[in-house]
C-alpha cells in the first residue's frame, strides 16, 4: 500500500509513475499521456479501449484536438454547459497526443473535466493525465479509494488524513461518453450526464 501525501502523488505522477485519485465519478487510475501503457499493463486493458485525458480546465485540452473553427465552437460551447463533470467528449486527436492513449484509433481522443476539488488540485499540478477507472478491465469500476490501494499496490493514492479533510460527493456511476461524428454527437456510452443534442 502506497499512501503519500498530495504533493509527493503529483511529483509521483510528473515522474512517470501510475497514480490514483477520486473523481466525481469513481476513482481514476492515472499516469502522464506519455507513459499511458502503465495504466493499460496494471489495468489488464485490451488496446482496443482507450484512456481519456483528465485535465483541471478545458483549456488545457484544447491542443489535444483538431478541428475546424466552426467545430471547435460547438465543442468549447458543450464544455461550458458540462464541464467539470460526468460528461467524456471523443473528438478529433491532433499530433499532440501520444499514440500510447489510444494504440488502436490515435485519430480520437476522450477528454473529461472533473467536478472534484480534490482531482482539480491534482490535475492543476500534474497538467493532463491519461486516466481511466480503478479495476481489472472487465470488471466493475472500483468503488473506494482502500479497494484501489488493494487492488493495485504499486500505485500512489492519497494518505488518509488527505481525504478525511475532502467533502467526496461522488456517484459511483462512470461519465457520460459522447463521440463527434463529424455533424453532431453520438452517445456512445450513458453515464452520469445526459447530452441534449
Amino acid at each position: 500500500m502506497t499512501q503519500v501525501s498530495l504533493s509527493a502523488l503529483v511529483a509521483g505522477a510528473l515522474s512517470g509513475k501510475l497514480v490514483s485519485f477520486p473523481t466525481d465519478t469513481v476513482p481514476a487510475l492515472a499516469a502522464r499521456p506519455d507513459c499511458s501503457e502503465l495504466v493499460f499493463a496494471a489495468k489488464r486493458r485490451p488496446p482496443e479501449k482507450p484512456l481519456i485525458l483528465m485535465a483541471a480546465s478545458p483549456q488545457s485540452l484544447w491542443s489535444f484536438v483538431k478541428g475546424t473553427a466552426a467545430e471547435l465552437e460547438i465543442w468549447q460551447q458543450v464544455a461550458q454547459q458540462y464541464w467539470p463533470g460526468a460528461l467524456t467528449l471523443v473528438l478529433p486527436a491532433s499530433a499532440q497526443v501520444p499514440e500510447a492513449m489510444n494504440p488502436t484509433d490515435p485519430t480520437t481522443i476522450g477528454l473529461r473535466i472533473p467536478d472534484l476539488s480534490i482531482a482539480i488540485a491534482i490535475l492543476s499540478e500534474t497538467g493532463p493525465l491519461a486516466t481511466t477507472s480503478a479495476n481489472y478491465s472487465g470488471e466493475p469500476p472500483l468503488q473506494a479509494m482502500a479497494e484501489v490501494e488493494e487492488r493495485f499496490p504499486q500505485v500512489l493514492t492519497l494518505e488518509g488524513k488527505e481525504l478525511e479533510t475532502l467533502k467526496l460527493v461522488k456517484t459511483g456511476i462512470p461519465s457520460t461518453v459522447a463521440k463527434w461524428t463529424g455533424s453532431n454527437w453520438e452517445v456512445l456510452r450513458q453515464g452520469g450526464v445526459r447530452l441534449e443534442n
